[in-house]
């Protein structure tokens, strides 16, 4: 609070900014505030709405202000521990003359690790999505998605009914640190094995240039029928992507709280109440866990073992997670803990389950099998099918 209470003072401070009145600005993307140029100067019968600044000026001083939400969201990003940055940094705009200060120096506008590499194209990509479909557009949208699916209720009555944590199967087809996984990938085929094999959910990747997915993908695999609920495994950074993946039938989204700060964890989470959506939110290490367990209406946990710095895997890492006073908390708030990563063989899956998981996302050690089910099945050591 302190250090939020300071970026408000800071940024109040500044006299180009004095039409921001709420510190919500720092949860939503701010790169729209660019496409408001022409809404504004759009006619009146009275006039132009605006007659004080010239049209560049207004862009240039747009520009000072999305310079500046940058660096106060990665300045509280910091206070909260979160090492990714937002978006590639950059000097402030030529006409900066305003008081705001950098708290570290620039570190460099290279990746530090391949998750910071992703978020920063996937800043520029949504940016781009927004302007070809205006949020507006995708909220009507809405009214045409077909309706939402019981993404834990599926999880809870798999555990139930086999002892052994419910699946959450990936379909996907490649990963950076991986490659290409299968050669010949047909999304609705993978996924229909997947249910077949026992798969209580599936979890559709749909980035493109890093995963090589689609939304194109998860729309498919709504439309064939596919009974179970559909995870959308976008990298979220903006509020939009969650109404654009309700309407392309997604049931769940994840939320990767080494990206997202607190602020935009409550906020994405109220969106995802108000559309229907349910949001697996992942976390790395003790501080990303304290983060989330502080948080009121988290109901799913992923606990990623894959390292963010060295993409090095310890499934360990939940049961390390787990352990003590957070495992405590957890089952006090009743929340459903999901394994991820590093999950080849029925030991491993066992391994989780007793550290404390009752259901597991599972993708490179199943989709790369001929027959997915079989997959499923070698996992498990059994046959979990229905």
């Amino acid at each position: 609070m302190e250090a939020l209470t300071y970026l408000r003072f800071r940024f109040y401070s500044n006299p180009l900014n004095q039409t921001f009145k709420s510190p919500s600005i720092l949860m939503d993307g701010s790169r729209s505030n660019l496409t408001c140029v022409r809404a504004q100067q759009s006619m009146t019968k009275d006039g132009p709405l605006i007659t004080s600044q010239s049209s560049d000026t207004l862009v240039e001083t747009l520009k000072i202000k999305d310079w500046e939400i940058g660096v106060l969201k990665d300045e509280l990003a910091a206070t909260q521990g979160i090492r990714i940055r937002r978006r590639q940094p950059t000097g402030p705009p030529l006409q900066y003359a305003g008081p705001l200060e950098f708290l570290s120096p620039n570190e460099g506008d290279s990746p530090r690790n391949i998750l910071e590499d992703i978020v920063w194209y996937k800043d520029v990509e949504v940016a781009e999505m927004k302007e070809k479909y205006p949020v507006n557009l995708v909220k009507k949208a809405l009214d045409n998605a077909p309706p939402s699916r019981d993404f834990i209720g599926a999880l809870k009555g798999s555990y139930l009914r086999t002892g052994l944590p419910g699946l959450i199967a990936e379909v996907k087809k490649a990963s950076p640190s991986r490659g290409v996984l299968r050669e010949d990938f047909n999304p609705v085929e993978v996924a229909k094995a997947y249910e077949k094999g026992g798969a209580a959910c599936l979890s559709v990747l749909t980035d493109a240039k890093y995963f090589q997915g689609s939304f194109e993908n998860l729309e498919a695999i709504r439309k064939a029928g596919v009974k179970c609920p559909l995870l959308c495994k976008e990298f979220i950074v903006d509020p939009w992507q969650l109404y654009y993946a309700r309407t392309k039938g997604a049931d769940a989204v994840l939320l990767i709280a080494a990206v997202l700060t607190d602020l935009d964890i409550k906020y994405m989470l109220k969106i995802c109440k108000t559309i229907g959506l349910t949001a697996l939110v992942e976390v790395h290490d003790e501080i990303e866990m304290d983060r989330m367990l502080e948080i009121d209406g988290i109901e799913l946990i992923g606990i990623n073992n894959r390292s963010l710095e060295t993409f090095l895997v310890d499934i360990s890492n939940t049961k390390r997670l787990l352990e003590g006073e957070r495992g405590e908390r957890i089952r006090q708030k009743d929340i459903i803990v999901v394994g991820e990563s590093g999950l080849f063989t029925p030991a491993d899956v066992t391994y989780v389950q007793e550290a404390g998981v009752k259901a597991i996302l599972v993708g490179e050690s199943i989709v790369k099998q001929k027959d997915p089910s079989k997959g499923v099945r070698d996992l498990f050591g059994k046959d979990i099918s229905a």
